[in-house]
């Protein structure tokens, strides 16, 4: 059975290996996964995931898990850009569970989250041409692009009014 709940500490490696894993595919990665998992960890690309407790949970957002059994099959996280406007993060789903309706499920929960937490706006990055299924999906849920608001220069800003 299908379950979105609040990540445990226990999880946090599986949850990092599971986007590591589906990023290698996304986009296409020529190297050995390890290998590649090594060198975007020595670049401090999930930094983010290191402190949860800090960067989410104490700081107005929240970091989801999918989970299939006791398996991590999806991850998902909402944290404060500021008072008004929270960003949509770490949106990953195993291949082997796309096409089911479950990132529409997960984004959902994530946006309920941030409605409920009083955010008038919730931003997100993705890379439209590698994360082009993502980026449909955020359209047809109503976000538009907006102008960067970081430094990801390979990324597409996007924002929606909650």
């Amino acid at each position: 059975m299908i379950k979105i709940r609040p990540i445990a500490p226990h999880e946090i490696h599986e949850a990092k290996e599971l986007i590591y894993r589906v990023a290698h595919q996304v986009f296409r990665d020529t190297r050995p996964l390890q290998e590649s998992i090594a060198y975007y960890e020595s670049k401090g690309e999930l930094h983010d995931m290191d402190d949860l407790m800090q960067t989410y949970f104490e700081n107005k957002g929240i970091f989801l898990v999918m989970t299939d059994e006791n398996q991590v099959i999806g991850t998902g996280a909402i944290r404060r850009l500021d008072d008004a406007t929270c960003e949509l993060k770490r949106v990953w789903l195993l291949f082997e569970y796309h096409g089911k309706g479950l990132g529409y499920r997960m984004i959902q929960e994530l946006l309920a989250f941030a409605r409920e937490t009083g955010y008038r706006r919730i931003r997100l990055e993705t890379d439209r041409e590698g994360q082009r299924r993502a980026y449909d999906l955020y359209k047809r849920l109503g976000f538009y692009e907006v102008p960067r608001y970081s430094d990801n220069a390979d990324d597409v800003a996007m924002e929606m009014v909650l």
